[in-house]
């Protein structure tokens, strides 16, 4: 008799169809939610690039213009191109640091030289390195215009916030 009244037990294994469709839509809800938070990393891209060939270009001026300083054969206040060996590259110099050109900053900077307008060469001439091609994200570099003048750096970041 205890047989009959006994209600047998059930082994469940797996899940239910309500528990899937209720992790697929809390992982929609979720993926809702993220997905413009890295949707846009373009721009984000854009701005560090631009601030790391912004470093490199005052970081490659102040080394270039220190090791002028240092080399005796290196005139501080001559305004004709003049080079000095920088990391194996020989680089043009104007009033004793690099040059608005490829052959100047760019080289001491070590930065493609596909991204930078070729520059002018003299004293107070600008380059411009464009980051993107489509883009107005660029960085400016100025050589220094008389010998107690020293670079000047800028450029435009409407198209890298």
């Amino acid at each position: 008799m205890k047989m009959m009244n006994a209600i047998p037990a059930r082994n469940e294994k797996g899940f239910t169809l309500i528990e899937l469709v209720m992790v697929i839509v809390i992982l929609g809800i979720l993926a809702a939610f993220a997905l413009p938070r890295f949707a846009d990393l373009g721009t984000d891209a854009k701005s560090a690039t631009r601030a790391g060939i912004l470093g490199a270009m005052k970081s490659a001026s102040s080394i270039a213009h220190s090791k002028c300083l240092a080399d005796n054969a290196c005139n501080t206040s001559a305004s004709t191109i003049e080079t000095a060996a920088l990391d194996g590259a020989d680089v043009d110099m104007i009033y004793g640091y690099p040059d608005a050109t490829d052959s100047g900053i760019i080289a001491a900077a070590q930065i493609d030289t596909a991204l930078s307008d070729g520059g002018t060469s003299g004293a107070g001439e600008t380059l411009t390195v464009t980051i993107d091609k489509d883009s107005t994200c660029t960085v400016t570099y100025q050589s220094p215009s008389a010998a107690t003048g020293a670079p000047k750096f800028g450029g435009a970041t409407k198209g890298c916030p």
